[in-house]
């Protein structure tokens, strides 16, 4: 069986400066990209039909996608194929109105069986979803925030937890916006495990160096060792289930798969990057600038 060997970096060729760049870089970046989001949609990322309302038909028909879209008065918001079944779609559109939907699927692609399931939810009441939804997040990251200065009760070490934490959950937004992945329930729930993932990778880093015998390159490794291996483990495992989501058609699980192996990468980075500069200002207090 193979192993994986977790490389000794050399810190001290690189100043608490450079190593922050990148990281900050990045979430500059991700930011950036959310608010042009916003300004340019109201939004900054796209949501799913849980939180902006609309309707899903799931239908059956040899027609091809261009026919499909031609069948509806609506013109959809996407046309998926389920690459499980090979004449079955995924249709979404932004009205509610399924009756009408359904009608104009069985009127113009192929009868009275063509669709095969239908969901639809009201705007307001996707609306309300939503509001729940970013109040979870919102509670989970004060949640965590809290349990990270309590823990170390002093500033520096609790806020780098923080903010690489806040990085961890801002760029797989970004990168949702990009790729085309919109906001649901589902992604919602991944959003989640990111913030406690990075708690648990970042607490780990910092116990190591604050609380354990050793000196701090010392202590950094060891850190490393468990935190970096665990960490690649479940990137490569989450890789498998976006490849396996996407080869038998469950977009919800390639979605999810996709969302944490870059939020998983994103956290190696502000944890052995950011985390650790600021780490090392407050252990030297400034002198290994």
């Amino acid at each position: 069986m193979g192993s994986f060997d977790v490389p000794e970096i050399d810190y001290t060729r690189y100043t608490n400066r450079q190593l922050a760049a990148v990281p900050l870089a990045v979430l500059a970046v991700a930011l950036a990209i959310l608010g042009g989001w916003y300004l340019a949609f109201g939004m900054p990322v796209d949501a799913g039909i849980e939180f902006a309302g609309g309707t899903e038909l799931t239908i059956e028909t040899e027609a091809d996608e261009s026919e499909i879209e031609a069948a509806f008065e609506e013109e959809p918001s996407s046309v998926q194929s389920v690459q499980a079944e090979a004449d079955q779609y995924i249709v979404q559109f932004t009205s509610p109105d399924s009756e009408a939907l359904t009608d104009q699927a069985e009127a113009n692609l192929g009868g009275g069986d063509v669709v095969q399931q239908t969901s639809s939810v009201s705007p307001s009441f996707a609306a309300q979803a939503q509001q729940t939804a970013l109040l979870g997040l919102a509670v989970a990251f004060v949640g965590m925030s809290i349990i990270a200065f309590l823990l170390f009760r002093t500033f520096v070490p609790s806020i780098a937890i923080v903010a690489s934490a806040f990085s961890d959950l801002v760029i797989p937004l970004a990168f949702m916006n990009i790729v085309g992945i919109e906001l649901t329930l589902g992604t919602v729930a991944a959003l989640l495990l990111l913030i406690g993932y990075s708690v648990d990778s970042d607490i780990l880093l910092n116990n190591h160096v604050l609380r354990r015998t050793g000196d701090f390159y010392e202590s950094t490794y060891r850190a490393m060792r468990t935190g970096v291996t665990m960490t690649v483990t479940s990137m490569v495992a989450m890789l498998v289930m976006a490849i396996s989501g996407y080869i038998f058609g469950v977009e919800l699980l390639a979605s999810v798969g996709i969302i944490l192996f870059v939020g998983l990468a994103a956290d190696l980075m502000n944890t052995y990057m950011l985390n650790l500069s600021l780490l090392r200002w407050y252990k030297f207090k400034g002198v290994a600038r």
